[in-house]
């Protein structure tokens, strides 16, 4: 049983401030000393790293789409243990998630934030801008209190108020239909966070200003928001009735090999249970950062490489030609490689032109158009994931294409949306025909899927147990990383 304190922040739709309330109420609660724990509902890595900033503890994602319904109250329960407080920020609207999947227990699409408020017994505060509002408001939120099943508004943020006047007309619609205002923001109270083609830029490139603007929405929420109230209703949510979820392998790996994973500017789109499981597998897991180390850790038998913004440092990327040769002597090697997304693209011949690791036949180049969604994907080819067949749920966010989508031994097929127009917009709605994406080469496993690994804890065993059986030959690739690697792999990083 678990009885950690939680609320949900939530809104009607993108943009009203719930990343700017929830990262402040975190920031505001530990300054009074609480400790507190965030999440983030959905797939978005980097909201968790202003949680993390906030809280100094792993900022988490609960995603039932990822993991399945049935782990997010564990998953909650292992990352909330010592906390006296836990914030969990909402995605999207709070009924919207995986659009024509059918709904979700509350009345809202699968994985929305009303799915995860349902199965959390967890209080919502509703953040609404009301810039462009008056006494509307009050049958907006009327609205979302009333529809669906499971959900209990506790109270409502109001974000970009113009005005004592305009303030005092918000207060007297809402209170007409029972609702209370705990928290007030002014229009002139914003703290700005810099943004990029995906979204806000991540706390790990830009750590001294993201540090500035959390103290910021500290101080702001402090003062604008009712902290007394908004505690006494997470308060209110009654204990949980599961078992904390475990990264630990009940057959860990004893030969302890060496995991590296990406990490650093360039590659940090990465779930915190991803380096959970691999320790609690039997590895020993070390990070590296292709922008500043020229080798791969000492002992490394294995490569996990998450998503990121490797577009942005490819001058610097392709600038670290030994850590190129070392990566490409290690996947020639046949030790196990796990990318996604971002490494996909850095083990390519090149990016935009700039050389990259060379590790698959591919070139790698950016686009305007965003491909986002979550995919349902059989291997098409056996590897250290799992055999032919496995099947899993991850999600695809990108702005690249590669000359090469897919290898001759691919890693997945999906059926990806195509458009279709509905109300008279464009809408990616209906599945196409499945195609084949990523490689599996050797022990190199490279896709555009992000998957959570704690949905299927098998994947991380899978390469602690592959790297155990290259600990020899992977380590001496990594103790002369200037050997280059034979075939075509060591001609590309050259």
């Amino acid at each position: 049983m678990v009885a950690v304190p939680r609320v949900v922040v939530a809104a009607p739709a993108s943009g009203h401030g719930k990343t700017t309330v929830a990262t402040g109420l975190l920031a505001a609660y530990a300054a009074r000393g609480l400790a507190v724990a965030g999440f983030k509902v959905g797939p978005d890595y980097i909201d968790p790293g202003y949680h993390a900033l906030a809280s100094g503890r792993p900022g988490r994602n609960l995603d039932p789409v990822l993991v399945g319904p049935e782990l997010v109250g564990p998953l909650f329960a292992h990352g909330a243990a010592g906390a006296s407080l836990a914030v969990i920020e909402g995605v999207m609207g709070l009924f919207d998630g995986r659009a024509f999947a059918g709904t979700g227990p509350a009345g809202g699409d699968p994985g929305s934030t009303a799915e995860v408020a349902a199965l959390l017994s967890a209080p919502v505060l509703l953040v609404v801008d009301v810039a462009a509002q008056g006494r509307s408001i009050a049958a907006l939120v009327h609205g979302f209190r009333t529809y669906g099943s499971g959900i209990r508004l506790a109270g409502v943020i109001l974000n970009r108020v113009g005005s004592e006047r305009h303030e005092a007309i918000l207060r007297d619609a809402l209170d007409e239909v029972g609702t209370p205002v705990l928290g007030v923001l002014r229009r002139h109270d914003a703290v700005a966070a810099p943004s990029r083609h995906l979204g806000l830029v991540p706390v790990v490139e830009r750590q001294a200003e993201a540090l500035s603007s959390v103290r910021a929405l500290a101080d702001l929420v402090a003062s604008s928001v009712d902290l007394d109230a908004v505690l006494a209703a997470a308060r209110s949510a009654p204990p949980l009735v599961v078992e904390p979820w475990s990264p630990s392998s009940p057959d860990p790996v004893p030969e302890r090999p060496v995991v590296a994973v990406a990490g650093g500017p360039a590659f940090s789109f990465s779930y915190t249970e991803t380096v959970e499981l691999l320790a609690g597998a039997g590895a020993r897991v070390s990070t590296v950062d292709p922008l500043r180390d020229e080798a791969l850790p000492d002992g490394t038998s294995a490569l996990v490489v998450g998503g990121g913004f490797p577009e942005v440092y490819a001058a610097e990327l392709a600038a670290n030609v030994p850590l190129r040769k070392s990566v490409a002597w290690l996947a020639a090697s046949g030790a196990p490689v796990a990318a996604e997304c971002a490494g996909l693209l850095w083990l390519c011949r090149s990016l935009d032109g700039a050389p990259m690791c060379g590790v698959l036949p591919a070139d790698a180049a950016m686009t305007k158009r965003l491909t986002l969604g979550y995919r349902d994907a059989v291997a098409l080819t056996p590897s250290w994931l799992g055999p032919a067949g496995t099947r899993v749920t991850g999600h695809e966010f990108h702005r690249t294409t590669l000359s090469v989508p897919a290898g001759d031994t691919p890693a997945w097929a999906w059926r990806a949306p195509r458009p279709v127009r509905l109300g008279g917009g464009w809408h990616h709605a209906l599945p196409g025909p499945a195609a084949p994406e990523g490689f599996v080469t050797g022990g190199v496993h490279a896709s555009y899927l992000h998957l959570h690994w704690a949905g299927r804890p098998g994947m991380a065993r899978g390469l602690v147990v592959a790297a155990a059986r290259t600990l020899a030959p992977a380590a001496a690739g990594s103790a002369g990383a200037d050997r280059p690697a034979p075939g075509r792999e060591g001609a590309a990083c050259g």
